[in-house]
């Protein structure tokens, strides 16, 4: 057996710590837990079930417990959060950094969030507000405040001596300082690496750089992310309207935004939340789940309803109710091919409004093309299968109109909900995969009813 739980794989650590929980050596376990790192501990709790990740919690430091919280999806927390009373959760508080600390007083219960309030001196306090009157969705929400600043008309000798006298207290990563003035609005940043290498005669104004451009504190995390992402920045100051500065956002705090936009838009398929605990109680999940269920029974009626339209056709013509799910499968996955294109243009900032028209236009050429090649195909297939042309030349016709119909839906369905107000990602899978069922089945049994009877 090995000697920890370091530097092991996840599934590997998992393993070893659900096999020493099994045998009851429970002090090695906290030993154990307690040398890693808060995100590595946080992801064994969401991989545990729930009477071992009580047992977990409990071993484990309470210094690290407010890291930990951050580290969990929101519904562990909320399950951890319940096991702890209000003094263990005000001391998780203790230590975390300004927007660590905003993040995780959201979760806590009022009476709670008032108490470490209280907890805060003066200077703390105003910080917290700060960060807390933002929405969290926001690049203010995402910000921390701590950061270094430093006016123009000084020297690189006095921003040394400022560095070396704030010691220790310089924040955590913290690869350059904000140039200000008086009125603390934001010039510029002065990048570590500049001041180590030039004169330290040099005034900041002489070294200084003004090409990075801030980011607006009412910014989507999105839009945020999307900065980072083309600039490659490790740090970006965030200043109000006015144009003074706030705080700063780091590249771990993107990190997380990426991941969880990530685990959205991949959860969301299956219209579940990013947040979703795998080992949640039974009555819950089944609760969450049965909306989407409902939602999905109520549009696999109106594919029935159609199908129940045609029932006489399909009386004297067997073959297409065989045929029928080939008609419907084609559409869903050309559908859902320009469905995730769509909504990951959306996710990256890259769709809108003004070029909508360009993706819908270039989405219809490409259903048009496969659905010639395709039609042609299962045509030439189920007139072999059934020896009959006219059915071939039926399937060939639904196939056809399935799939503009599909291409159509995927590129325009994740626009409209989103301006409705409505996630993409959760509800356009539902509803694209009733349009090409109905379209489908429609496109198909009316033809037959029209030509073949």
């Amino acid at each position: 057996m090995p000697p920890s739980l370091q530097n092991n794989s996840d599934n590997n650590r998992l393993l070893f710590l659900q096999d020493v929980l099994d045998s009851g050596a429970l002090q090695q376990a906290a030993r154990m837990l307690n040398a890693l790192r808060p995100a590595e501990v946080a992801h064994l709790l969401e991989s545990l079930p729930l009477p071992q990740r009580e047992i977990v919690w409990e071993l484990l430091d309470d210094t690290t417990d407010g890291e930990i919280l951050l580290q969990v999806t929101d519904e562990v927390r909320d399950d951890l959060i319940s096991r702890m009373d209000s003094a263990e959760l005000v001391a998780a508080t203790a230590g975390l950094d300004t927007d660590d600390l905003a993040d995780l007083v959201k979760e806590l219960p009022r009476h709670i969030t008032w108490e470490v309030l209280d907890s805060l001196d003066q200077q703390h306090r105003e910080r917290l507000e700060t960060v807390l009157a933002y929405p969290e969705e926001s690049a203010g929400g995402l910000m921390n405040v701590d950061t270094v600043t430093v006016r123009a008309e000084v020297t690189l000798d006095v921003v040394q001596r400022y560095l070396r006298h704030i010691g220790e207290h310089v924040p955590r990563d913290t690869d350059k300082v904000f140039v200000v003035n008086r009125d603390h609005r934001y010039l510029g940043v002065l990048h570590l690496s500049t001041i180590l290498t030039h004169d330290l005669d040099d005034s900041v104004a002489e070294v200084m750089s003004l090409d990075m451009q801030p980011i607006p504190a009412h910014w989507s995390k999105r839009e945020v992310a999307n900065r980072f992402e083309q600039h490659d920045l490790i740090s970006a100051p965030v200043v109000d309207e006015n144009g003074r500065l706030l705080g700063r956002i780091t590249i771990d705090d993107v990190v997380d935004v990426i991941r969880e936009e990530g685990e959205h838009q991949f959860m969301g398929q299956a219209g579940l939340s990013e947040d979703e605990d795998m080992f949640a109680p039974v009555m819950v999940s089944a609760k969450r789940r049965a909306l989407w269920l409902g939602v999905n029974l109520l549009t696999a009626f109106l594919a029935s309803w159609v199908i129940r339209q045609f029932e006489a056709t399909l009386d004297q013509i067997v073959a297409l109710a065989v045929l029928m799910p080939i008609v419907a499968s084609m559409g869903g996955i050309a559908g859902t091919q320009t469905l995730t294109l769509a909504i990951r243009g959306l996710a990256l900032g890259q769709l809108s409004h003004k070029n909508a028209r360009w993706l819908l236009a270039k989405e219809l050429a490409v259903g048009t093309i496969n659905s010639a090649i395709w039609a042609v195909v299962v045509g030439v297939a189920a007139g072999l299968w059934f020896n009959d042309s006219s059915i071939a030349l039926l399937i060939a016709a639904a196939m056809t109109i399935n799939l503009i119909f599909a291409a159509l839906a995927g590129a325009i369905l994740p626009i409209a909900l989103e301006k409705l107000g409505i996630d993409p990602a959760l509800a356009g899978g539902v509803l694209l995969t009733t349009v090409t069922d109905v379209v489908g089945f429609l496109a198909f049994l009316g033809l037959a009813t029209i030509y073949l009877l």
